[in-house]
């Protein structure tokens, strides 16, 4: 009986299309100046769709008016990072809006800006401006780095301060370096692509395949944890030693996105690896970059994520790799604690002397709409006050740097386009969050932004009744299972199933570090506020004392011990 040689190789599994693409195209460009130039193109092709997004652009079509033909439109995400806008360069948005977009702009979960509704004949128009004003959008989506966060509320120290310009100076490191993106949208050329300089181009940092998937990154100073920073891929807590920022805890593996039917895929806490010093910090980034570039899945795009290599290779063979590659030990992680989630509402003033202002955005979405007539108001005050203007995660706004004798004219131009100051919304509106989904986004499977106003009203009402009006939930909605809006860390999160249906999660903490678990597979819409009822009608009378509806769910429902935060992964093992 013959043996088989063992040493004979495995077959490798086929790389996945969008790889083939980037071995193709290493320099990201397609034929996209082509298209963009050639006026009876109705849309991109498949492959160019694909590279737009490292460019910031998804191709969409409005999904209401599919029976009439697919009438394509684009979306277009800024790289912003740690969403700080100046008011000149917040008029360029608000203009760019109102000529080529939608008529709205919409803060994101990840602190920048989306324009909406974008046609074909504006986009080029569009990008060129948006460059020529010092702003852009490389690297906003694609299988990249994407925008960098850092806490939004401004500086109470130079603790701070120091986050944002560390936020900058990683977004700036982990940037790919093709020059496609300029060749088109600002000199509007077509890349030669069989020429030796485009055709045998590898990026410094990404190599030519770049990352397998998406990779995120954060920023965050306890006790608020307002960047859900451990749903990140790398993550970076500050560590405060009489005031002074000595360096971060790092944190890498953290992922929602997953896929309904695969058990395979699934949303994930970070694992804290150790201690670095601020000098450290570039470095350190760029590595870990490096290791997802290298381990990450290149043949399944559904398990393409850092997470996945976390969770199956393990934190201490992590930080072991990453101390290998930067030729010295990690410190140990010091300890941290998360004890909330959210933003500043009203007026406050910061550390400097300056006010600044948090405004509640319904579902992120700037806009005019009938008596509430938000993107007005922040043109007429952009104009005439010159403020800072900050993106939260939460996708709110802060009006930064205001002169404390300006807080009574501002006040007066929000109640002139019906924007109160006080009382902005309920505790459990301001607490919410919905991703975009229906009418453009292609992954959309129900209604969320269109779909969780009408249903926050049905639950102020149930709340009302069974004297529970001013209790905050946290409450977030996807009409997907990717997770734009980080809705498996939520004390009630709503996932997208079909039309009208959605998965319903309970459990997440204030503090946004733990998951949700899942307590029922399908909700209908008519099924939501009786369910909802029976759950927190339950809560209302088994509540330990002060106790919130997210750990009165996990002590009761899911027989869970309240953990404070992740455990620090062990110490890479001696050589």
């Amino acid at each position: 009986m013959a043996v088989a040689d063992a040493s004979a190789e495995v077959p490798a599994k086929k790389l996945s299309r969008n790889e083939e693409l980037k071995i193709a195209v290493p320099t990201l460009a397609g034929n996209i100046a082509a298209t963009l130039s050639d006026g009876a193109a109705a849309c991109f092709s498949a492959d160019d769709e694909q590279f737009l997004k490292f460019h910031g652009i998804y191709q969409q079509d409005d999904r209401d008016k599919r029976k009439a033909g697919k009438q394509y439109i684009w979306m277009i995400r800024g790289r912003i990072p740690g969403g700080v806008l100046s008011s000149a360069h917040y008029l360029v948005y608000d203009r760019l809006a109102t000529e080529f977009g939608n008529q709205t702009l919409r803060i994101t979960s990840r602190q920048s800006f989306q324009f909406h509704g974008v046609v074909k004949s504006g986009l080029g128009p569009l990008m060129k401006q948006l460059n020529e004003s010092m702003q852009d959008t490389v690297a906003a989506c694609g299988d990249v780095n994407r925008n960098v966060m850092s806490p939004p509320a401004p500086a109470r120290n130079a603790i701070h301060s120091q986050l944002l310009e560390d936020a900058k100076a990683v977004s700036l490191a982990l940037m790919p370096k093709t020059s496609a993106y300029h060749s088109i949208w600002v000199e509007g050329i077509q890349l030669n692509l069989d020429a030796p300089e485009n055709k045998d181009f590898v990026d410094p940092l990404y190599g030519r395949q770049y990352l397998p998937r998406k990779f995120k990154t954060a920023f965050a100073v306890q006790p608020l944890n307002d960047v859900d920073v451990l749903t990140n891929c790398l993550g970076f807590i500050a560590i405060e030693e009489s005031g002074k920022l000595v360096g971060y805890n790092l944190t890498v593996g953290g992922g929602l996105g997953r896929s309904h039917g695969n058990e395979e895929t699934y949303p994930r806490v970070a694992d804290v690896i150790g201690f670095i010093t601020p000098l450290q910090l570039i470095e350190v980034s760029r590595t870990v970059l490096m290791i997802h570039r290298d381990f990450g899945d290149r043949t399944n795009r559904k398990h393409a994520r850092l997470k996945y290599v976390l969770e199956e290779k393990g934190a201490a063979w992590f930080r072991a790799e990453l101390e290998t590659r930067l030729g010295y030990t990690l410190g140990d992680a010091k300890p941290f604690t998360f004890e909330k989630q959210g933003d500043h509402f009203g007026w406050e003033t910061a550390a400097d002397g300056l006010d600044f202002l948090g405004l509640y955005v319904e579902t992120g979405r700037v806009k005019d709409a009938g008596s509430l007539r938000l993107k007005s108001a922040l043109k007429e005050i952009a104009e005439k006050f010159g403020p800072e203007f900050r993106l939260t995660p939460s996708q709110n706004l802060i009006l930064a740097n205001i002169k404390p004798a300006d807080r009574v004219a501002i006040t007066a131009v929000l109640a002139a386009h019906g924007i109160p100051v006080e009382n902005q919304a309920s505790a459990i509106r301001r607490a919410s969050m919905a991703c975009p989904s229906m009418p453009t986004c292609g992954l959309g499977l129900a209604e969320s932004e269109r779909y969780l106003p009408t249903l926050m009203t049905g639950i102020e009402g149930l709340l009302a009744d069974i004297g529970l009006a001013d209790e905050e939930l946290i409450i977030r909605m996807t009409g997907c299972p990717n997770g734009c809006a980080r809705p498996y860390m939520a004390e009630i999160g709503f996932v997208g199933k079909g039309p009208g249906r959605y998965q319903l999660y309970l459990g997440g903490n204030e503090g946004c570090t733990r998951l949700n678990r899942l307590y029922k597979d399908v909700v209908k819409d008519p099924e939501i506020l009786p369910e909802l009822r029976s759950l927190l009608t339950r809560f209302s009378k088994e509540r330990a004392g002060a106790e919130r509806f997210g750990d009165w769910a996990a002590r009761v429902l899911w027989n869970e011990t309240p953990a404070a935060a992740p455990a620090p992964a062990p110490a890479a093992p001696a050589a």
